[in-house]
């Protein structure tokens, strides 16, 4: 069996500008999907946009733009925020690719060659901001909740996907997969909305109203609705069907705010239907809230992330959201948070260890890693030698809890810099008689900056390879099994510190 693991994320709306919730989407995907390749794995990521849709029509038509044109400026935005995060992704998808709408097609088809839609004159209300036929049950107090923006009454002939039949199906494939939704309490909540009866699913628009869509291959009179086009990216360009084939995802990330119903309901009845494998793992993430608030364009209190990551750096960005985020719930973010995250554990904890680690060997020892006798090793120094954080890390990245992951690092970090304080180097340097004591403490700090270039590549990885650049190793990323502790620097000449993460006034 091939040693590889394949992720995907949702796939953002090309129907405006990255917001924060897309950017800690990105960051949370590439430090899981940096980590894998850590343990040496062919890592397959896929992240992009989705480019069809009513909203996506009505946007262009107001810019005086081809919807093309559109989405292409749009999608334009997003390609930079990867390329300004350094996420690393395999396949940055777009919907319009003609290889998936070629895909979408065949798949359509083949559920309609099997029976699985039907034509039906329908009446009822349209959501246009969800783009999707609501009922009145979905309204709260006899009004439509603000998710649906405008809801109007329609009727006109659609093809509807069978959806409710495989209601019983999806239920007890929730019941027998307890680890199937992570966080649990969101199967939970899946399960809970299977206690309603699902209709079947409207699965197309009339032309007369929107053509910015693929055309369903048996009736050239309508378009597919936008989530059965989407959904359908996560097969559609992992080479489903060929013997490179990628799929079933092993990670499946995706908001909260579209688990139900499009991925939890509706993917994998669609899955189900089609004959295909389901994806092995869902990783649901929260919100991030300002100052307590959801974000959201429409009450002006959204943070657009661009401005941070070109003042604070990219490393520092995905440090604070993979950090502050417990995976899976809400979080808040301020700017104070941010800058504390920065002063204390970026510039105070990590930057001044590895700077003050280098500038030793420079002054004591001229640069070069003095080797010492294992003899010599005490109890103090066995504690900074432990592997059990190595272990731990991986134990957290493994249950996809990085927060807990970067927890375990900053514990190091932390050992590291009491490790200076408890020996003072500064003062063993005063007498010669305490050159082997000298030799054994700036060795185990240069090792624990070795480690730690290891241990932080996949959340800082522009600030790992500087470590590693200091060091005088190769920048490229390094195996974790190679974090555990060794003695491999002794006898290296070291380049000169640098500063990594330089003080707020002086970015």
């Amino acid at each position: 069996m091939k040693n590889t693991f394949f992720l995907t994320t949702a796939i953002d709306y090309a129907n405006g500008r990255p917001h924060f919730g897309h950017a800690y989407e990105k960051c949370l995907a590439d430090m899981i999907a940096r980590y894998q390749r850590s343990l040496g794995k062919e890592v397959f990521f896929l992240t992009g946009t989705d480019e069809h849709g009513q909203k996506v029509q009505q946007s262009a038509q107001k810019n005086n733009q081809e919807p093309q044109q559109y989405v292409d400026e749009v999608t334009a935005g997003f390609v930079d925020l990867c390329q300004k995060l350094q996420i690393t992704e395999s396949k940055f998808v777009r919907t319009t690719d003609p290889v998936h709408k070629k895909f979408v097609q065949e798949a359509l088809q083949a559920l309609y060659n099997k029976g699985e839609i039907y034509l039906q004159e329908h009446e009822g209300f349209y959501s246009v901001r969800q783009e999707q036929f609501v009922t009145e049950k979905d309204q709260v107090d006899g009004q439509w909740p603000e998710i649906f923006g405008e809801v109007v009454r329609m009727k006109e002939p659609n093809y509807f996907f069978k959806l409710s039949q495989y209601q019983e199906w999806l239920k007890e494939e929730l019941q027998k997969n307890p680890n199937w939704i992570y966080p649990a309490f969101r199967r939970n909540e899946i399960i809970g909305a299977l206690e309603k009866p699902l209709e079947d699913l409207c699965i197309s628009r009339p032309k007369a109203r929107l053509t910015w869509g693929i055309e369903l291959p048996f009736d050239s009179n309508f378009v597919t609705y936008v989530w059965f086009d989407a959904l359908i990216n996560y097969v559609s360009f992992a080479n489903f069907g060929t013997a490179e084939n990628r799929w079933p995802a092993d990670l499946h990330i995706i908001g909260k705010d579209i688990l139900i119903p499009a991925h939890g309901v509706y993917w994998p009845i669609m899955l189900k239907a089609l004959g295909w494998p389901l994806p092995k793992k869902y990783l649901v993430h929260g919100w991030w809230l300002n100052r307590g608030a959801k974000m959201s364009k429409s009450t002006g209190n959204s943070v657009d992330p661009l401005p941070y990551i070109e003042k604070f750096g990219s490393d520092t960005f995905r440090y604070f959201v993979n950090r502050e985020m417990s995976v899976g719930q809400d979080s808040d973010f301020t700017d104070e948070k941010l800058i504390q995250r920065y002063k204390s554990d970026l510039m105070n904890d990590l930057g001044n260890l590895v700077n003050r680690s280098i500038s030793m060997v420079h002054r004591y020892r001229q640069g070069v890693v003095p080797d010492y006798q294992e003899s010599e090793v005490t109890e103090v120094d066995a504690a900074l030698r432990s592997n059990q954080v190595v272990e731990e890390y991986q134990k957290s990245m493994e249950e996809y809890q990085v927060h807990m992951g970067l927890q375990q690092v900053w514990s190091l970090i932390q050992s590291a810099n009491q490790y200076v304080e408890v020996n003072a180097p500064w003062k063993l340097a005063k007498d010669p008689v305490n050159d082997p004591r000298l030799n054994l403490v700036l060795a185990h700090l240069v090792e624990s900056c070795r480690r730690l270039s290891i241990l932080v590549e996949a959340v800082v990885p522009q600030s790992a390879a500087k470590i590693r650049t200091m060091l005088k190793l190769p920048s490229e990323p390094m195996l974790l099994k190679e974090a555990y502790f060794g003695k491999s620097l002794t006898g290296q000449t070291l380049g000169l510190a640098e500063i990594l993460f330089p003080r707020i006034e002086d970015i």
